[in-house]
């Protein structure tokens, strides 16, 4: 199986990482977990991209905030699927990170899904690899089947407590 590739701006945005390493476990997928800046650290953040396919990556996540250039850097020098995860920041609550992620031009894309959205993008990476995976085509099949057992579980819950108060 190919393994995901994960970078992060800073450290400080290991919270959110975290959501994602935690899904992609649960769904044994193997990752590699980096810290690289697209403003401080270029050429290693250049590097990783440019060599992300020959090191057996089949997507990559890329996690920052604030102008958020990070997965936009990874994206121009690779052509595997980029996803990146805009980070808030105190400043304006990461809209800032989103616009700067989201906002690709024509020919660099990047996947883009919601502010301090770990798992959403760790599930898009495992739904990219699934593609060519039926085994692990299976155990997103099974993942969503026991979210929406949950969801129903809750609702059951929910739905008696407020009948019982009617009553």
């Amino acid at each position: 199986m190919k393994k995901i590739g994960i970078v992060m701006g800073s450290d400080s945005d290991l919270p959110v990482i975290q959501k994602a390493t935690d899904t992609l476990l649960a769904l044994g997928i193997p990752f590699e977990v980096h810290v690289y800046s697209a403003h401080r650290t270029p050429e290693e953040a250049r590097t990783f991209a440019l060599s992300a396919r020959e090191n057996g990556f089949g997507a990559i996540i890329a996690a920052a905030g604030m102008a958020a250039h990070l997965a936009g850097a990874i994206a121009a020098n690779t052509t595997l699927p980029v996803i990146g995860i805009p980070c808030a920041s105190a400043n304006i609550g990461g809209i800032d990170a989103l616009l700067s992620t989201v906002q690709m031009p024509s020919g660099i894309p990047v996947a883009t899904v919601a502010i301090g959205g770990g798992v959403n993008a760790a599930l898009l990476c495992a739904q990219i690899l699934a593609v060519e995976d039926r085994e692990l085509a299976a155990k997103l099949d099974a993942k969503r089947a026991s979210d929406s057992e949950a969801v129903l579980q809750k609702d059951a819950r929910i739905s008696a407590d407020f009948a019982a108060r009617q009553a």
